[in-house]
């Protein structure tokens, strides 16, 4: 007696539960994302012709506001929180008084040699204490750093 097939029966899987998780994932990452901290002091670049780019890595940012006050950072976690404390390990620049200043650099410069160091200075700030900062550089014998302008392209009529 010959046997009877049965028909195969097709499986269906229901992608209804994969979507929605799908977007409670995109959803969550959206809302906990920041995607740039906020600054701690505002600075706005005098205007220059160099076109030499900053390094990402390995840097040492002294920060000048127009109100002359002093902030420093590090580009690493890890230094920052070497430096200043647990509680400032998340932030980009720390507020400094100049007199510390110096032992700071030193203290940077023993735990990272190869800092590059980079000044952002703001456009209205006087000349005389930037030249304070340059002097104080020169002082704890770091000779070479990093002047930061707005990139100025000349009109040509």
């Amino acid at each position: 007696m010959p046997r009877i097939k049965k028909k195969r029966v097709s499986i269906r899987i229901d992608m209804t539960p994969l979507v929605d998780v799908a977007f409670l994932l995109l959803t969550f990452f959206m809302l906990t994302t920041q995607f740039k901290p906020a600054e701690e002091v505002e600075v706005v670049f005098p205007y220059s012709h160099a076109e030499i780019k900053l390094p990402e890595t390995n840097t040492m940012i002294l920060y000048i506001g127009k109100d002359s006050r002093l902030f420093l950072g590090f580009d690493s976690q890890i230094l920052m929180e070497k430096m200043f404390g647990q509680e400032n390990k998340l932030r980009q620049a720390v507020e400094v008084k100049q007199e510390n200043l110096g032992d700071l650099f030193i203290k940077a410069r023993i735990s990272n040699p190869k800092l590059i160091t980079i000044l952002k200075s703001d456009a209205e700030v006087e000349f005389g204490v930037v030249q304070d900062m340059m002097e104080l550089l020169r002082k704890v014998q770091i000779t070479r750093f990093n002047m930061v302008t707005n990139f100025k392209v000349d009109k040509k009529s």
